[in-house]
């Protein structure tokens, strides 16, 4: 059972309610995309769930509640947002014999205060018409003048786009990385706008040939009568760093520094490590399960293998601020 708590959100109230044997969660995801997962954890559990959906100002709301916070979980996408909450110190490390098994040590911290949960890739969605088997390959190929006028983005501050970037300059360097950015720029069909899926919709109006994206965009695609035809336009490509593999990024989860119901967060922690949990990530959210050996779900799986960046998360989130005044300096959204 999933009790979200926006009113209680929308009226800046901190009152969720906090009982024996539940966790409550401020997420950053909405609420359905991990409804399936608490529904099986409560299931099985019989431990109840509330979720506040906090899109913005997270790390704020848990420092004014301080020890009178009753979240015990923070759910969340993109590894520098799991680094901003960490770096508040309004989490704690935790120590599981589950999650280290579960979860390989690339896609945790090393001391213990964010798990990742799922990866995905940060793809190029390629027109099916437009451009040939091969023509995309690198990441930093989509700075070259073949793609003038072709490629359609999001908002270049997008998390998701400063992660990329983040990645860049920490294989290139920030001189390349600068040089890299300005290309990507000089590049654009339009001016960026939109999420993912309308970079797709431009592809199959004929207003670009190629956009970034996340992989797990494509499985939203397909199921929704509306886009599945803007699916159909385009295949996905997992381009690569020059010195290295396509670029990965986490969804994950930490515990709050004030955990209230801190053993049964645990529980709920190494819930969503188990082969069960991942199996509804992989079959739901379209998204790559972190625990080796659980299967991708069979539409994530046609569209084919790749090889990830070995590039540390870590080092991707301590970029982020160079990323994001790069981005500023070129305005890249101009």
């Amino acid at each position: 059972m999933i009790r979200t708590s926006l009113l209680a959100l929308a009226l800046g109230s901190t009152a969720l309610p906090v009982l024996a044997e539940e966790v409550n969660i401020y997420s950053h995801r909405q609420p359905e995309l991990i409804q399936p997962l608490i529904d099986a954890f409560t299931a099985e559990t019989g431990i109840d769930v509330n979720i506040a959906f906090v899109d913005k100002g997270m790390v704020e709301r848990l420092q004014a509640e301080g020890d009178r916070s009753p979240a015990d979980l923070v759910l969340t996408v993109d590894i520098a947002r799991l680094m901003q909450v960490v770096d508040a110190g309004v989490t704690q490390p935790v120590q599981s014999e589950v999650l280290e098994a579960n979860i390989p040590a690339e896609f945790r911290d090393p001391d213990d205060r964010w798990f990742g949960l799922t990866t995905r890739a940060r793809i190029v969605y390629a027109s099916k018409e437009r451009v040939a088997d091969g023509e995309v390959t690198t990441y930093e190929d989509l700075a070259s003048d073949k793609w003038k006028g072709r490629i359609c983005t999001r908002s270049g501050t997008n998390d998701y786009n400063v992660a990329l970037l983040g990645a860049v300059i920490a294989h290139d360097g920030l001189e390349k990385a600068k040089t890299w950015v300005e290309g990507l720029k000089a590049n654009l069909a339009k001016k960026p706008d939109g999420g993912d899926r309308d970079q797709v919709k431009s592809i199959w109006a004929g207003e670009c040939d190629i956009s970034l994206g996340n992989t797990y965009y494509m499985g939203q695609m397909v199921n929704d009568p509306e886009q599945k035809e803007w699916a159909d336009s385009v295949r996905i490509v997992f381009p690569t760093f020059e010195a290295g593999g396509t670029h990965m990024n986490v969804s994950g989860v930490a515990m709050t520094k004030s955990a209230p119901n801190k053993e049964a967060a645990l529980k709920l922690m190494e819930f969503l490590s188990s082969d069960e949990a991942q199996h509804i990530y992989a079959e739901t959210n379209h998204e790559f399960p972190v625990k080796p050996g659980v299967e991708r779900s069979e539409l994530v799986a046609s569209w084919g293998e790749f090889t990830p960046d070995t590039l540390n998360l870590m080092e991707v989130a301590a970029q982020r601020a160079d990323a994001l005044k790069l981005m500023e300096e070129v305005d890249f959204d101009g």
